[in-house]
């Protein structure tokens, strides 16, 4: 592989250079994939990392203190780039396949399903309400819930699609729906937009000590995004 003069490496597949503002987390993984692609790291092994930096900014929320917030949102931010950055290295190096899409899958599921508990303890340690601490658990298993229906309609669009259904998430990055009125838009944002730039609304929060705020709101969207995923357009957009 070698480097291009626009930034990418030169394989079957190129990362275009994002030509929009949102979602932003891709203007900065579009930078971080090249030198990625440049060392001998699989497309797997940066979805662990984006692993393990997930679940630091979790033990960072736990402590309950708006100094160890900041850096757990920044670690949060780390962690939403190497989501993307695996994705295009997958295409970068040929190494899509059905198991690093169920990884990348369980990675995110691990990561936003903690997220709301750890910050929901560690909100209680600072107040002693409980309310918070139950407000980060519906929030987690809203989580779960948006996994378990994941699978549900995978299974579904396979037995639909059957041959045609490429379960490597290639053919859907690449075919994505584009939204076509105003309900679509609405659901397009709630649905990728927002989930693509969650991080920065985590450190912006963090930075003014007001990420209790996404505790109420998480515990009511967690369930709400689950139960788009029964409309059938929801599951072709993509960012």
């Amino acid at each position: 592989m070698s480097e291009s003069k626009s930034g990418t490496i030169e394989t079957g597949y190129t990362t275009p250079m994002p030509d929009t503002l949102f979602p932003m987390v891709r203007h900065l993984s579009y930078r971080v994939t090249p030198a990625l692609a440049k060392t001998p790291i699989s497309a797997n092994q940066v979805t662990s990392l984006s692993l393990v930096c997930g679940l630091v900014c979790n033990g960072m929320f736990l402590v309950g203190e708006t100094a160890w917030g900041i850096v757990g949102a920044l670690f949060f931010v780390v962690t939403y780039i190497l989501d993307n950055c695996d994705g295009e290295i997958a295409r970068l190096k040929d190494q899509c396949s059905a198991f690093g899409m169920r990884y990348d899958s369980f990675v995110d599921w691990i990561v936003h399903s903690s997220f709301f508990p750890a910050l929901g303890i560690g909100v209680h340690s600072a107040t002693g309400n409980e309310v918070w601490l139950w407000l980060g658990w519906i929030g987690g298993a809203g989580g779960t819930f948006n996994y378990a229906v994941g699978f549900w309609v995978e299974a579904r669009n396979r037995r639909e699609k059957a041959e045609s259904y490429d379960e490597t998430g290639r053919e859907a990055v690449e075919n994505s729906h584009r939204p076509e009125n105003l309900g679509e838009w609405l659901l397009f944002a709630f649905r990728e937009l927002s989930r693509a730039d969650f991080c920065f609304i985590v450190l912006a929060l963090a930075v003014f000590d007001l990420t209790w705020l996404l505790l109420p709101l998480g515990a009511v969207g967690a369930q709400a995004y689950w139960i788009t995923q029964f409309a059938r357009r929801a599951r072709e957009f993509h960012v």
